[in-house]
């Protein structure tokens, strides 16, 4: 790891009434005195004035020392607390490089905490979130993540897979002691077990990741359905053109929201229909593409021609059955067709009937979103969690499921024990267990320069 002593200021950029800059490193304890003319004591805080080589009087304030490894990064940290003024706070910097410190990258303090096993990669991940949290939910569940709460999850489905992985090896390594695994149902139950906890975390983790990056919702359905009136009622705002005319939509509308503090990021597309127009067809060429990364699907129907809109059901539900893609009926215009606003449920389909022209049924779509998000009254028991670790989550299933085929239909033992190695390398890179410089990097180089 690179050794350099660095320095960055910590608080966000303006002016404010205190300024913190952070020294991380060997040198960041001598840097601190020679600009303070302090002996600094461990976890004392002093009160120093800070000057310049020549003794130009820069500020004063409060100094603090924590020596390593009891502090943040796990090396001997320097915090300066000053008045902050961007000038005042821009002159102290200089000044500690020209002593032997050098401005830190990006995350690189969040990074030598993770090198110095002072915190895991998920915990890392979680300051991040925490500091780019725009809701007070996804705030609370990036605090409990920093707290380890994920990281604890995850640990404890590798200790169930190494358990299993050691039974099996040992088994296939010592033949002689005639331990029957392929016949013993006790490892059959053992991975049934483990791929029940791994459903339990993957959908706790894919709530996480919702409510920290938000929820895609694609409205898609047939022209003149009343897509963009949707759109319009759940953002509050005139964002989409509403015309009787068929196909007003030809392009992708985009339009962020929140509900009770929930982020949505809400897609309206055009119409989906055959047509000669090119520019519409183009248009339904992108709705398509929008709906295949979306979250959920909520699809558009005319309550008071249910028969003939109901049709863009099927191939809604073929691309969702095949990419996994919740969906949603909206049967709108219900003041039309004379229905009670409400929820009821089509097999295994939610549908919401309502009137995104009258605004009736929007509360009932607003609390199933919600529910959908896996909103819960002061977000107990949640974390955060990113789509990476959702792709290295299902991974690590798909490993177990193949070592359990393996096992059942071809009792190939050694097999099962290299799924179960993959297994656990898959849920390594959760935690930084096992990481490459690659990820590492794309990781911490996405914080803010003080952390």
């Amino acid at each position: 790891m690179d050794q350099d002593t660095i320095v960055a200021i910590a608080t966000a950029p303006g002016p404010g009434g205190i300024g913190i800059i952070r020294l991380s490193g060997a040198q960041a304890l001598p840097i601190g005195s020679a600009m303070t003319g302090t002996e600094l004591q461990p976890r004392h805080a002093h009160f120093c004035a800070f000057k310049d080589s020549t003794g130009q009087l820069l500020d004063t304030g409060i100094c603090l020392f924590f020596p390593a490894p009891n502090s943040f990064t796990g090396e001997h940290v320097v915090e300066i607390q000053c008045h902050g003024s961007p000038v005042i706070l821009d002159m102290i910097v200089r000044e500690a490089c020209a002593l032997g410190a050098r401005q830190a990258q990006p995350g690189e303090y969040s990074q030598r905490a993770f090198l110095n096993d002072k915190i895991d990669l998920a915990q890392a991940e979680a300051i991040a979130d925490l500091i780019n949290s725009t809701t007070e939910q996804a705030a609370l569940n990036a605090s409990r993540s920093l707290q380890g709460v994920f990281s604890r999850k995850i640990d404890a489905l590798v200790a169930q897979v190494t358990k299993l992985r050691i039974f099996v090896e040992a088994a296939i390594d010592f033949p002689e002691e005639e331990i029957d695994f392929l016949n013993n149902s006790e490892v059959e139950n053992q991975l049934q077990d483990i791929l029940d906890q791994f459903d339990a975390v993957a959908a706790e983790a894919k709530q996480g990741s919702l409510l920290q990056e938000g929820m895609k919702l694609v409205i898609a359905g047939k022209p003149n359905a009343g897509k963009s009136s949707l759109l319009n009622a759940l953002s509050g705002q005139d964002t989409a053109i509403v015309t009787e005319v068929e196909g007003t939509t030809r392009d992708v509308l985009r339009e962020q929201i929140q509900i009770d503090g929930m982020p949505l990021h809400v897609v309206d597309t055009a119409g989906l229909r055959d047509s000669d127009d090119v520019v519409e067809l183009e248009g339904i060429r992108r709705a398509w593409a929008e709906i295949e990364s979306a979250d959920r699907i909520l699809l558009v129907i005319d309550d008071s021609a249910a028969e003939q809109q109901g049709s863009a059901f099927w191939p809604l539900r073929d691309k969702t059955t095949e990419r996994d893609i919740p969906l949603t009926i909206i049967s709108n215009k219900c003041d039309l067709s004379d229905r009670k606003p409400g929820i009821s449920q089509q097999g295994d389909t939610p549908v919401v009937y309502l009137s995104a022209k009258t605004g009736a049924g929007m509360d009932v779509l607003r609390q199933h979103l919600k529910a959908c998000m896996g909103y819960r009254e002061g977000g107990e028991g949640h974390f955060s969690a990113r789509r990476r670790h959702l792709q290295s989550l299902a991974q690590a299933r798909q490993y177990l499921v193949d070592g359990q085929s393996q096992l059942l239909h071809a009792g190939a033992g050694e097999l099962l024990a290299e799924d179960l190695r993959l297994c656990q390398r898959s849920l390594g890179e959760i935690t930084g267990a096992i990481s490459s410089d690659e990820l590492l990097g794309a990781i911490f180089s996405s914080f803010c320069i003080g952390k």
